[in-house]
């Protein structure tokens, strides 16, 4: 495919990505607003069947990052990790003195709204940055490119949020951006990456009660406590600013690399 034509594939795909994550979106809050939060879940749907379209008549086959049969194992690995992953960051904040958590308490009805906000959120934000901007890169130029650009788009995407700075933006290209890519490249799937992002921010904001990407979350069934250690903590930003996410996102990242099957690389 002539460059040119591939950075139209490519442009469109993202306007078309923004799109579909709007649609998400909407979806989500009319079901809240109704009291129907798992309307998330058609949205999703519903946007996961235009990105396979897309590729179908842009691309010419059918995308093999949404193969069915990969659905629940890879998403229950990545809601694994997702999970082990932040638990870890809070864990040693906590063992180190920078924070402590108490029993704050919640609903199931607010933890049911939580689960599928951020399923609606996983999903939109790994098929543009994953399913688009890391996947088209990758097959057109190499691994490491795509990495590497992808991972600096989905970290800077968050500067405009609440208590965002360039350090927390950096900090989730490395984390996350290079993490979740790597996990893409892993499984050959998306559904391994929607699971980790899916319970990285469910488990960060609606468990442990911190911020998720700046954004204070209500609903959590602990509350932290945290000094005023930001490089540690997070500070008002949350967890994802944290030096200790950063290494253990970089470590993960290493491991998903280096251990993928051969089939994928």
């Amino acid at each position: 495919m002539p460059v040119w034509k591939w950075c139209l594939l490519l442009i469109g795909a993202i306007f078309l990505s923004i799109i579909g994550y709007a649609l998400i979106v909407s979806f989500t809050e009319v079901g809240n607003y109704i009291g129907y939060p798992s309307m998330a879940i058609i949205g999703s749907v519903v946007v996961l069947a235009l990105y396979a379209v897309f590729v179908r008549l842009l691309e010419g086959h059918w995308p093999r990052d949404l193969r069915l049969w990969r659905l629940i194992p890879h998403t229950a690995l990545g809601l694994l990790v997702g999970a082990v992953f932040m638990t870890l960051v809070v864990s040693i904040i906590v063992a180190i003195g920078c924070a402590s958590v108490d029993w704050y308490g919640s609903s199931w009805q607010e933890q049911w709204t939580a689960i599928m906000l951020f399923l609606g959120v996983a999903v939109g934000e790994e098929i543009m940055d994953r399913g688009v901007i890391f996947r088209l890169i990758d097959e057109r130029w190499n691994t490491t490119a795509a990495l590497i650009i992808s991972a600096l788009i989905f970290g800077f995407s968050h500067m405009p949020n609440d208590n965002a700075t360039w350090w927390s933006s950096l900090a989730i290209a490395i984390e996350a951006g290079l993490l979740l890519a790597a996990a893409y490249k892993w499984s050959g799937s998306l559904w391994l990456p929607i699971g980790i992002h899916w319970a990285w921010n469910y488990v960060q904001g609606n468990v442990f009660g911190f911020a998720v990407s700046g954004n204070v979350i209500g609903g959590h069934i602990l509350a932290p406590t945290v000094d005023n250690h930001d490089l540690i903590t997070g500070g008002a930003f949350g967890p994802e600013a944290s030096i200790i996410a950063v290494i253990l996102g970089a470590f993960f990242t290493l491991v998903f690399l280096f251990t993928r099957p051969l089939h994928y690389r």
